[in-house]
């Protein structure tokens, strides 16, 4: 039978009061986390942030030298389950050979002769790194010096890695078998790409989030004494 309109009137109130009691709940819970949780951690990293947060970034440096920091992952028809090759600050993995064995037709150099000095003295730098970064913990004086290193080493590592993925593109053998089939390239940083009949996907792996996330937290410490320093004037 069709509804009334004191029916309808009566469900779309009924509607509307389960809409204000879940909009209450919700601002009960948001404020009492609030106060639980948001604002106690917010007042300790104001209070304790410019000293905790290096050490932390500190150890999170030392444990990304464990895990890979980029990855990239090729598709072809002749290759069903794919080929990834991994670099770490101081390793080559994955199936590193067979994808030289493939670019050594088109001219490309070995993977291995990108990088070597860089991955030579990769783990002490990175070490050194976060030794550094704990200099800023527990010295105020060297602050601001010893923050330096560890915000700018993510940047560092894409750019270096760039610098070597552009190198090998732009510079094939011509007497390869297959260089005229290839205009000279760059194998994709960031995201998906395409060489002759490889689809490829390159990202970033967790030693990198690793470093990244130490980067961030040492950039939230130099907010947290310029902000300090500011009341303190």
């Amino acid at each position: 039978r069709a509804m009334t309109d004191i029916e309808r009137d009566v469900r779309f109130g009924g509607t509307v009061t389960l809409l204000r009691q879940a909009s209450s709940s919700l601002e009960t819970a948001v404020s009492s986390f609030e106060q639980s949780i948001w604002v106690p951690t917010k007042r300790w990293s104001m209070a304790h942030g410019d000293r905790y947060f290096p050490l932390i970034a500190a150890l999170l440096f030392v444990m990304s030298i464990a895990f890979p920091y980029w990855k990239l992952h090729l598709n072809a028809p002749q290759y069903p389950d794919g080929l990834h090759v991994t670099l770490g600050v101081n390793t080559i993995g994955g199936d590193a050979q067979e994808i030289d064995g493939l670019n050594h037709y088109i001219g490309m150099r070995p993977l291995s002769e990108g990088g070597k000095f860089e991955r030579s003295i990769a783990v002490y730098a990175v070490v050194a790194m976060a030794l550094v970064t704990v200099v800023a913990a527990v010295r105020k004086k060297w602050f601001w010096l010893a923050a330096v290193p560890g915000i700018l080493f993510p940047p560092v590592f894409t750019a270096d890695l760039a610098y070597w993925l552009y190198t090998f593109g732009h510079n094939l053998d011509p007497r390869a078998a297959l260089s005229n089939a290839f205009d000279d390239f760059m194998p994709t940083l960031l995201g998906p790409g395409r060489v002759g009949q490889f689809t490829s996907w390159s990202f970033y792996e967790l030693g990198f989030g690793m470093s990244f996330l130490a980067s961030l937290l040492l950039i939230a410490a130099v907010i947290i004494r310029i902000q300090r320093e500011r009341r303190q004037a």
